[in-house]
């Protein structure tokens, strides 16, 4: 097979949550642990950092990889979904795993794995496991898929696990309160390994307290550390932070929301120091300045062109778009034309309250079958008070934007991964 027939495989043959949702979840760990057992626990050859949390753990995996790699080390990194390649997912010093290591993978492996009928999130994860421990990574940073307590990256014992923050998201499978949501999440403490926890509220704070007391595992919360005391956006894009411990920093990513973001790494490295892993001031310095380059990382308040300024971002849920919609509120002295679209397993009634009134919207859906049809967009829309015009794909909603606006106005493009991943297909 070539390799674009083994991706066309693995999605036709594998339920793949990011093309049918709920179907392809599998609930429990017993093909994970037979897939483990089978390539001889590769887990175990390498050290790792658990990343779990409703928003922001892509940002924080990718930003403590790169700081990794700055210090020297080879660093494995898997997170998901994918944006334009499946090979995203998987990647060494950021680097994506070749091609050729997945084709053979499949064929050498199918007559073991097809009798479990693995979910694609399984395969994925016994392949990156697998490539990790012949690739000899002194560390990887992986991200939960879902939740974390049943999630198949929830094999792994590491150093340090990091949640970054509980919201409503994907209800069906983890709870329909907080408190429920968070105690799915804190399935990653593991016990003595010490978690760091990035936010809470009132209802996820005893919840994360309970498991760690339960676990004997040390917890530290960001909120307390307060390593972020300031931050600004800077005209050349990205962030400067004034830091308790390391004076004045500049992070390539922007967006507020990387605030709470950069405070839960700051908090992370000195618990990350205090299991053995040596971490420079200056690496620490040199990773935050350049995740994109040394990762790969897209999609975060991604800068496209200027003139007019294009934006996109996958923020996809009801915590994302808080922040998101107080950066939009801030380019209200420009025209906004936003290209939007969601997915079904989210809140868009809620989404669409947050989304400025006064934009001018090119409603579309994404290439998969879990997008909200462009006609129930643009009717959520509608009763919103949204004004905007209905189109069939991303690159035409785009394209139409790029049409009308002017070099002053400003283009957004998001409501969900699936959205960008479209938009950068498109580009690409």
């Amino acid at each position: 097979m070539t390799y674009q027939e083994t991706v066309e495989y693995l999605y036709n043959s594998t339920p793949v949550f990011e093309q049918v949702g709920a179907s392809a979840y599998k609930e429990g760990l017993s093909n994970t642990l037979a897939l483990d057992e089978h390539f001889g626990h590769p887990h175990r050859q390498f050290r790792s950092i658990h990343v779990a949390g409703t928003n922001g753990k892509g940002s924080c995996s990718h930003t403590l990889a790169s700081i990794l790699q700055a210090e020297g080390y080879k660093v494995g990194l898997y997170t998901s979904p994918h944006l334009v390649d499946f090979r995203e997912r998987i990647r060494v010093n950021g680097i994506c795993i070749p091609e050729a290591y997945v084709v053979d993978f499949v064929e050498k492996e199918r007559s073991f794995f097809e009798p479990l009928h693995p979910s694609f999130f399984e395969l994925s994860t016994a392949l990156a496991f697998k490539y990790f421990a012949e690739q000899q990574v002194d560390i990887a940073v992986i991200e939960v898929g879902l939740g974390g307590r049943l999630d198949c990256t929830n094999i792994i014992t590491p150093l340090v696990s990091i949640i970054t923050n509980i919201s409503f998201d994907h209800t069906q499978f983890l709870g329909n309160t907080l408190a429920q949501i968070a105690s799915e999440k804190a399935g990653i403490i593991k016990p003595g390994i010490p978690v760091v926890i990035g936010e809470t509220v009132a209802e996820t704070k005893p919840v994360f307290l309970k498991k760690a007391r339960e676990m004997q595992a040390p917890i530290v919360f960001a909120e307390d550390a307060k390593e972020v005391t300031s931050a600004e956006p800077l005209t050349e894009g990205g962030m400067e932070y004034q830091t308790k411990n390391l004076g004045k920093l500049r992070g390539e990513l922007d967006g507020i929301y990387q605030v709470k973001n950069m405070n839960t790494i700051l908090t992370a490295i000195p618990v990350i120091r205090q299991q053995g892993v040596v971490i420079s001031n200056g690496s620490i310095r040199v990773g935050v300045a350049h995740v994109c380059e040394t990762t790969g990382l897209e999609g975060r308040w991604q800068h496209i062109q200027s003139n007019p300024t294009v934006v996109c971002d996958t923020g996809h849920n009801v915590g994302g778009w808080q922040y998101l919609a107080q950066q939009l509120k801030a380019q209200e002295c420009r025209q906004l034309r936003i290209v939007f679209g969601m997915v079904d397993d989210k809140d868009i009634d809620t989404v669409m309250g947050l989304l400025p009134p006064h934009a001018i919207y090119y409603f579309t859906q994404a290439q998969t079958h879990r997008a909200i049809p462009v006609e129930k967009v643009m009717e959520e829309g509608t009763a919103h008070g949204l004004k905007g015009k209905p189109f069939s794909s991303v690159g035409e909603a785009y394209q139409a934007a790029r049409a009308d606006a002017n070099k002053d106005d400003f283009i957004f493009v998001g409501g969900s991964s699936y959205i960008v991943a479209d938009l950068l297909t498109f580009l690409k």
